[in-house]
């Protein structure tokens, strides 16, 4: 310490009050510790900075196939407290556990009605995807729409595809609905899904909720959305058409 110092600092050291004494020594305490708080801001931003680039960069990612999945609250996952909890989510779970280089997207819209699916396939369409797989059906049934109307819509929305995206191999969900539709009604919106598929030559699943549709503990409140565990067997039930497709 400089002379010029030991002279400043005597001039501010008290030397006859003990009190005033103690307050000098808080006071350099003080400044010591906003000292080292000074410092150790200083050194957070970056520290900071760092950690958040590390949880925002995205690793890279080898998958160049996709797996689209157009279709309804099924697809959507409707009810289901975590996304993750869906047939599509389980899919991609099985693919990665696999190292099959495939990305499953969801492109399900609860409420959608084969006309609605029409109206979206153009855009929906240009991800060219590897596998498209229609999941529509089950709402025009349920507001009991002509079948000759669902069966042009789902002609139409595979025309589109084939046409923009001709490498694209397509998978048809077959719906079934319940008796209270009427025999004559049911029967047949049954068979428009056989008949498309038979006449479009593609992969079939004739009933994608099959083991799970009108079973009380596979299903939500509502009796017609799945839970969980429905969507397990929803995911199996695909995976079974699915696998030949991807598996080499």
């Amino acid at each position: 310490m400089s002379n010029a110092q030991n002279t400043q600092l005597n001039s501010v050291l008290p030397t006859s009050s003990p009190y005033k004494l103690i307050k000098f020594c808080y006071f350099i305490l003080a400044l010591l510790v906003v000292s080292c708080g000074d410092a150790k801001t200083g050194n957070t931003p970056k520290m900071q900075q760092t950690v958040e680039q590390s949880e925002t960069t995205p690793e890279p990612k080898s998958t160049t196939k996709t797996i689209l999945c157009f279709g309804d609250s099924i697809t959507a996952g409707y009810g289901l407290d975590d996304v993750n909890d869906g047939y599509t989510a389980v899919l991609q779970q099985r693919i990665d556990s696999l190292n099959l280089d495939y990305t499953v997207i969801n492109s399900g819209v609860s409420g959608e009605t084969t006309a609605g699916g029409r109206g979206r396939i153009d855009w929906v369409i240009k991800q060219k995807p590897s596998i498209f797989l229609l999941e529509l059906g089950a709402n025009d049934g349920l507001r009991g729409v002509a079948l000759t109307e669902t069966k042009s819509n789902l002609q139409a929305i595979i025309d589109v595809v084939k046409a923009q995206s001709p490498e694209t191999t397509i998978i048809l969900a077959g719906m079934q609905l319940p008796p209270n539709m009427g025999q004559d009604y049911t029967t047949e919106f049954k068979k428009l899904f056989i008949d498309v598929a038979e006449q479009n030559n593609i992969a079939f699943i004739p009933f994608i909720l099959k083991d799970v549709g009108g079973i009380a503990s596979l299903n939500q409140n509502d009796g017609i959305h799945p839970n969980v565990e429905g969507h397990k067997i929803v995911a199996n039930t695909v995976w079974e058409t699915l696998e030949p497709l991807i598996v080499n």
